[in-house]
């Protein structure tokens, strides 16, 4: 196959390095995402790799030198990337999040989807694999509800897949024993708010952390609560969940079912609870691909490479019969 050429027009050399970052470490950050090879002589690049990949390479080229009036970031690229392989599926763009970053919105057409199935219904399952924001863009539209006043607490959990005894090697007291499974919700929080802001809103209980196995016994009104890694919960756990919503409250429970890190033998909940619950009027799931996933181009194809995987292991162990 012949190399995909492109000049970029008109050439302005300020543009041009803020296009190729420093030592064309945006220009890499394009090869790995593409799977391409890029080669550049001042303003004209050559593309090689398969074809479709290649003119997504030579979009994305184009794209981001429009944008280089500023020196762009590897997260500028990165997420650009995720847009310009998503940009050919029609999404209807979502009202923007009442948080700290102002750019917040949905990058693909699941995640557009995502954010409006929790503005628009109680209970939202968001599942599939690490990377494509289910957690983070949840906590954005808690941060927003909360914002908004359409809430008074966020409530956040997660299951401690360690339970009971295990958890008692670790130093401190219960919170401090569960701390290190939530710090993902820490860290999306303290980017959509600020950390002083958290830190006070904690103080006054406006936002909490409640340990999965101490839910039990509680209504919780006005909450927008959010459910963590429920791939980890048990049938009987997430039914618990379910039934602590009061009035005026939503729940987002997230997870991946690829990676259930309960023993051998034990169900999971989420599983359980998206086919139980799926024509219930007022919840609503979100199912993700690897094509939803906003971290490092190569995680997308991590997820890929282990769906291709576990197809194939599948394929061999079928029985004669069956194939």
């Amino acid at each position: 196959m012949r190399p995909l050429q492109i000049t970029l027009t008109p050439l302005e050399n300020e543009r041009l390095a803020n296009l190729c970052g420093p030592l064309d470490e945006n220009i890499r950050q394009i090869e790995a995402a593409c799977d391409v090879a890029i080669v550049r002589r001042s303003e004209h690049f050559s593309v090689s790799g398969d074809t479709v990949q290649a003119r997504l390479a030579v979009k994305a080229l184009a794209s981001f030198y429009e944008r280089a009036g500023n020196p762009l970031t590897i997260d500028d690229i990165q997420l650009g990337l995720v847009e310009l392989a998503n940009a050919n599926q029609a999404a209807q763009p979502v009202n923007g999040l009442l948080t700290r970053k102002g750019d917040l919105h949905g990058r693909t057409p699941r995640q557009v989807e995502y954010i409006r199935n929790i503005q628009e219904h109680d209970i939202t399952f968001g599942v599939g694999p690490a990377g494509t924001g289910k957690t983070y863009l949840a906590v954005a539209c808690a941060v927003d509800a909360f914002e908004r006043l359409q809430v008074e607490r966020i409530i956040l959990t997660r299951p401690a897949v360690e339970a009971g005894e295990r958890l008692g090697f670790l130093p401190g007291d219960l919170a401090q024993k569960v701390d290190p499974y939530l710090r993902p919700l820490y860290d999306a929080l303290y980017d959509l708010m600020g950390f002083d802001r958290v830190a006070k809103l904690f103080e006054r209980h406006s936002i909490e952390i409640a340990p999965l196995a101490f839910m039990r016994g509680r209504t919780l009104n006005r909450s927008f609560i959010i459910l963590d890694e429920a791939q980890n919960t048990t049938p009987e756990q997430i039914k618990m969940f379910l039934t602590r919503m009061g009035i005026g409250s939503k729940a987002v429970i997230t997870g991946d079912l690829t990676q259930v890190d309960l023993p051998r033998g034990h169900k999971s909940g989420l599983a359980e609870a998206t086919r139980i619950l799926a024509d219930v009027r007022g919840i609503a799931t979100t199912h993700f691909l690897k094509e939803d996933v906003v971290r490092h181009p190569l995680v997308a194809r991590i997820v890929a490479a282990y769906e291709n995987s576990e197809s194939h292991n599948e394929d061999n162990h079928r029985p004669e019969q069956q194939r």
